[in-house]
């Protein structure tokens, strides 16, 4: 198979499943090593598919094509409250698509997250401990902002609302 026929293949797979696969396992898949489906993935993104690289694997992002409120909102807190601020969103049926700071010198920085779960919350910070990497938010003193999918406006409210009472909006 050429690069070009494995790459509308590597498309077809992320874009056809509702969970994330990993360059690992696409990488079985295809026999080709981890390396080429990253960059099979890079040059995919390129050409503007919109395939989101999230800490479980790569997603062929969903949220533009559906009927869902996209909103952000603006939190700060300490690191050790991260796990409490992502249930808070997550609990009330939220999508935390992604997190993003504003660096002083690289201006925005954005993380894809896509949690939809405590499952994916707990997977996603214990990738963090394990990698011993900081939060983006550990760039800004605490502040950062979230984008969310929520299912329409009131329910966007509902999670700040929720998020206010946690003391977590900034």
């Amino acid at each position: 198979m050429d690069a070009n026929s494995r790459r509308k293949e590597v498309l077809n797979h992320i874009i056809k499943t509702d969970v994330p696969l990993s360059a690992s396992a696409l990488a079985k898949t295809f026999n080709v090593s981890r390396q080429v489906i990253v960059g099979d993935v890079a040059l995919l993104r390129a050409e503007g598919h919109e395939i989101m690289a999230t800490a479980r694997g790569y997603l062929f992002s969903k949220v533009q094509e559906s009927s869902q409120f996209i909103g952000r909102i603006a939190c700060q807190h300490a690191s050790e409250e991260t796990t409490a601020e992502l249930y808070t969103i997550v609990d009330l049926g939220a999508t935390i698509v992604n997190v993003i700071v504003e660096h002083k010198i690289y201006g925005e920085i954005t993380g894809n997250l896509n949690l939809s779960t405590r499952e994916d919350v707990d997977l996603f910070m214990e990738r963090l401990h394990a990698s011993k990497t900081k939060l983006l938010s550990n760039l800004t003193d605490g502040l950062h902002l979230h984008t969310l999918a929520c299912r329409d406006q009131c329910h966007f409210e509902e999670v700040k609302l929720a998020l206010k009472k946690s003391e977590f909006l900034y």
